[in-house]
């Protein structure tokens, strides 16, 4: 159990409509019904359920880099260790209902955890900018102000980066020099090779 919800099992139902919808997330209920031979009603019921449960989550991906539109030519991974003392709920308090952090998050920021590093809380993140000087100048005139601002100018004890350069991998199953096309996974990809929860 984690944060207060109760870990589950998908059943085999569950299973064969997850993957119906990892193949490709605008499949109707009655195509997946189809498919899969599950009756459509309980198809709609079981899809409802697990979106409910916030186990379903639909995104919309625009490929803004090496695959697509090549907005963003630049992409690094930052790891933002804080010094101790400051907490997750610190850091949630402070920033996440900030209009600004929101923006900044929403622009530049394609993802972003927050974990531990060394017995410190850290943010990690993964930052696109058109060229590698807009990625500094956005990361050290934008980022790491105003996480001083918010947390103190003391508030960072180290920052780890690494440059990203090839995306062979997203979300286990998309691979999209691989498996995709118009984007969805390809139809001749094999079952066995979609991750639903087998582990």
């Amino acid at each position: 159990m984690k944060m207060g919800h109760e870990s589950r099992r998908l059943d085999e139902q569950e299973v064969k409509i997850v993957r119906e919808l990892i193949r490709n997330p605008r499949i109707s209920d009655n195509k997946i019904s189809k498919k899969t031979g599950i009756p459509v009603m309980t198809v709609n019921r079981k899809r409802k359920r697990l979106e409910e449960e916030r186990l379903l989550r639909y995104y919309i991906s625009l490929d803004k880099g090496e695959f697509g539109l090549h907005i963003f030519e630049a992409k690094k991974l930052y790891i933002i260790k804080f010094k101790m003392g400051i907490t997750r709920n610190r850091y949630l308090k402070a920033l996440e209902d900030d209009p600004m952090w929101r923006m900044l998050n929403s622009r530049f920021i394609s993802l972003a955890y927050l974990g531990g590093k060394d017995g410190h809380l850290a943010l990690t993140i993964v930052l696109d900018a058109p060229t590698g000087d807009q990625l500094v100048e956005e990361f050290n005139g934008k980022i790491i102000p105003f996480l001083r601002e918010k947390l103190g100018d003391d508030a960072i004890s180290d920052v780890i980066t690494c440059s990203l350069d090839k995306l062979v991998r997203v979300h286990h199953n998309y691979l999209p020099a691989i498996n995709m096309e118009k984007g969805h996974i390809k139809k001749e990809w094999p079952d066995d090779l979609i991750f639903v929860n087998e582990v």
